[in-house]
């Protein structure tokens, strides 16, 4: 038996239970992971909440980012060996001290990354990869803006961005905050607790308004952000934040510029292994030759997970946050 946060009913942060359960033995194509860092992520609130359908029928353990050694493998895993280190982004089901899951979603973890840093970093930072890479292909020419930039996804994605030679304005909701996405590589960054984020898109860029737009916030930026956009420019919305996106007419993208809007997930990215572990390598190189500095996430234990999940909706939390088990 291993202890692990269940979830009975979707609510709050009271929901969050702290049991034992039986992982068992793997099944085939299945490893049995015992856990060493669990990365926090704002869709595990979402799955907590309601705001999204639960990943599985409940009770179910959220979590969907985490790094450990493998304990057990089943039949049929021939590339992942008892005793590797390795971590996954992705497959619900992190929130407990070892868990089974699929061998084909693993990640090899390099010597070089310790396991917190890793499991900061997988999901956020395959998420700012296809955000920056795919969605909308940055490139020097680029002007684009990152609200959150301060926070998990945005510290990454700020980084990667100006490693590629983009223009990179971000938003942010406190001094601290202001800075350091500053020291993260943003070329200007608004206040949106002081300041119009449309108004100083539009004095930054002299006008011209944002290629792109990254709107991880939701419904309280929804509208702003689409006019930060230049004509056919596209609006990235990858996360509700502040709520989800109300429903809207089709001709709103019309009016404003025949804008483009998607709301992509990771999921339809890596949906093939080979895509997970070329993703994961862009990733590892880009953290390897500097281009992105991880900072040492913010540590709770895993017991604590109510706690931690609290100051993340309350965002008085800086860059990324790992539940310890």
């Amino acid at each position: 038996m291993v202890h692990a946060i269940r979830v009975h009913a979707q609510g709050g942060p009271e929901a969050l239970s702290f049991e034992t359960v039986d992982v068992g033995a793997p099944g085939p194509g299945q490893v049995r992971l015992r856990h060493t860092a669990i990365g926090l992520n704002f869709i595990d609130v979402y799955h907590r909440s309601g705001l999204y359908p639960p990943p599985q029928p409940l009770p179910f353990v959220p979590g969907s980012e985490g790094v450990g050694v493998v304990e057990a493998v089943g039949d049929g895993v021939d590339d992942i060996a008892v005793g590797q280190r390795v971590g996954y982004a992705g497959p619900t089901g992190a929130y407990s001290e070892a868990r089974l899951i699929t061998a084909e979603r693993l990640i090899p973890i390099p010597d070089a990354i310790d396991d917190a840093i890793a499991a900061s970093v997988l999901l956020k930072g395959l998420t700012a990869r296809y955000l920056l890479r795919q969605t909308y292909v940055v490139t020097p020419d680029t002007v684009l803006l990152f609200h959150a930039a301060a926070g998990g996804v945005g510290s990454i994605g700020c980084q990667w961005a100006s490693a590629l030679g983009a223009t990179v304005i971000g938003t942010a909701g406190s001094a601290d905050k202001v800075a350091r996405a500053l020291a993260l590589g943003c070329d200007h960054v608004i206040n949106y607790r002081e300041e119009d984020f449309v108004a100083r898109v539009g004095e930054i860029t002299g006008g011209e308004r944002c290629d792109v737009v990254y709107d991880s916030v939701g419904k309280d930026t929804f509208i702003g952000s689409l006019d930060c956009l230049k004509p056919r420019g596209m609006l990235v919305s990858f996360g509700n934040s502040s709520g989800a996106v109300p429903p809207f007419e089709m001709n709103l993208l019309q009016r404003k510029g025949s804008l483009y809007a998607t709301r992509p997930t990771l999921g339809h990215y890596v949906a093939k292994r080979a895509e997970l572990l070329a993703s994961a390598e862009d990733l590892f190189a880009m953290i390897a030759n500097g281009s992105i500095r991880i900072d040492a996430p913010e540590r709770f234990k895993l017991a604590d997970a109510a706690a931690a999940q609290t100051a993340l909706e309350e965002r008085r939390t800086q860059g990324s946050v790992v539940l310890i088990p």
